[in-house]
């Protein structure tokens, strides 16, 4: 946690800028955009169900291209 006190007879504008320059260095800005998109994680079943799901679309990729349906990559 930064705390930033305000010098004896230091303008706004001044105290505003070594603020703004004290949360850019320590890189709270950086931190707080990398954690603004954050999800929550899948839970297990979900997670089970689309690797299911992935995998039997593979499948069926490789049983077409056997087929000669789709071509190879």
């Amino acid at each position: 946690m930064i705390e930033i006190r305000r010098k004896e007879g230091e303008s706004v504008n001044a105290f505003l800028y070594r603020f703004t320059r004290k949360i850019q260095h320590a890189g709270l800005v950086k931190e707080a955009k990398k954690r603004r998109f954050h999800s929550r994680s899948v839970n297990k079943h979900a997670r089970r169900t689309s690797a299911l799901y992935r995998l039997a679309k593979r499948r069926n990729i490789e049983r077409l291209r056997k087929l000669g349906k789709i071509k190879a990559r």
